[in-house]
């Protein structure tokens, strides 16, 4: 199988290893602390830890998108947009 298709530069590498890593700390932080509490934050419905990380992460890609869209400014700027968004997810959501 040829990977040829996708650019895999260092950034790139580390995107995916991030997200490997996030996925795998929850898991142990769930194997640590079961279940979490789920509970109901700003949009009125209920979320557990995992349910915050994928919002988190979704919303994260589409703000990178706009970003990339819409400014000329680095990407590394948007990854502080993300880090204090996903910071208000898991408190408030």
């Amino acid at each position: 199988m040829s990977f040829a298709w996708m650019a895999w530069t260092w950034p790139t590498a580390l995107f995916f290893v991030a997200i490997a890593a996030l996925i795998a700390l929850m898991g142990v932080w769930e194997i640590a602390s079961p279940g979490g509490g789920p509970r109901f934050g700003v949009l009125r419905f209920e979320t557990t830890r995992g349910d915050r990380l994928f919002v988190s992460l979704l919303g994260s890609a589409f703000i990178c998108l706009a970003w990339l869209g819409l400014t000329d400014l680095p990407l590394w700027w948007a990854l502080g947009v993300c880090a204090l968004y996903a910071l208000l997810v898991f408190r408030f959501v």
